[in-house]
């Protein structure tokens, strides 16, 4: 194998799955072993992450991660496939910069496989009834329209 090709196996084991400046796994279930326990075992994996325009809301996401030796060096397609919930945790307040109209902004992003799949988080803000509005959705379209989750947080 050449230097650049290790170099670039390297740079996908080693890539931060989400861009959320706060992420952190929180803990995960096997659900299914592979290659006799030898490698990395199918996962479903939870992380927390913090949106950074608005304060006093942790957001949790579950996903299912591939296991095997495609999985556990970044070349497996992990299934489009999560759950979204958002809690206040301290009190919720909403910069100015996190206001961006109908189009929202992206506060996480997590590769889901090697090309062109990926699992984002938007956030949009409901003004009338004081509410931010987090929708989880996969780059890949599945029979017509990608999986999608909604989680909403209250503010005053």
């Amino acid at each position: 194998m050449t230097r650049a090709a290790l170099a670039a196996l390297l740079a996908l084991t080693l890539a931060t799955p989400a861009r959320a400046e706060e992420t952190r796994q929180i803990g995960y279930v096997n659900t299914a072993m592979t290659n006799l326990g030898l490698t990395r075992s199918h996962r479903v994996v939870v992380e927390r992450f913090a949106d950074p325009e608005v304060s006093g809301v942790s957001c949790y996401i579950s996903q299912a991660r591939t296991g095997g030796v495609s999985g556990m060096v970044g070349l497996a397609e992990d299934p489009g496939r999560f759950s979204l919930t958002c809690v206040s945790t301290g009190e919720v307040r909403v910069s100015d910069a996190a206001r961006r109209g109908e189009r929202g902004a992206q506060v996480y992003e997590s590769n889901t496989s090697l090309f062109f799949k990926e699992t984002r988080v938007q956030r949009f803000i409901d003004e009338e009834q004081h509410a931010v509005v987090y929708l989880a959705w996969s780059t890949r379209l599945v029979e017509g329209s990608p999986f999608n989750a909604v989680a909403v947080v209250p503010y005053r």
